[in-house]
């Protein structure tokens, strides 16, 4: 018997092992339990990939939104904003009307005032100096009734 032999029988001996202590079902069963894993590993894998699909989609869709409410509130303010320009600027422009009408208004008032200062001023002048000339032409009671008469008569038209 030579080696060969006992090579042959070694090897039919390790496989009547093998068939004995049925490591080929615990392979094929490993080999099964890992393709079941590996098969749930990727239908998990393909169910989280679509969930979070899902999710994108959802956040795109939000910030769409949001982007579409935040033009929105600037286009608002920009509208408020001008509208209030506009408002300011209208008021101020009323302010300065007002404020010139009233301008010329005291400027009308002052010039009627000097300009019946100016009257007054004259008239006092020329009652003074027709006192003064009458005074002089004319002498005794009836020239200063007279006077008198005609100095009422001249104040009460000025006023």
């Amino acid at each position: 018997m030579d080696a060969t032999f006992w090579a042959t029988v070694a090897l039919v001996l390790f496989f009547a092992l093998i068939a004995y202590f049925k490591v080929p079902a615990m392979i094929g069963k490993a080999l099964d339990g890992r393709s079941d894993k590996i098969r749930n590993d990727l239908e998990e894998a393909r169910r989280l990939r679509e969930e979070a699909q899902q999710l994108l989609a959802e956040y795109q869709r939000k910030r769409k939104e949001a982007e579409a409410e935040a033009e929105t509130i600037v286009s608002a303010a920009k509208r408020e904003a001008d509208a209030l320009k506009a408002d300011a600027e209208r008021k101020t422009e009323e302010y300065v009307t007002r404020r010139t009408a009233i301008a010329e208004q005291k400027i009308e008032q002052a010039e009627g005032q000097a300009i019946a200062e100016v009257k007054a001023a004259a008239v006092d002048i020329a009652v003074e100096a027709a006192e003064s000339l009458m005074g002089k032409k004319m002498s005794g009671a009836a020239g200063g009734d007279m006077f008198k008469k005609s100095l009422a008569e001249v104040k009460a038209r000025m006023n």
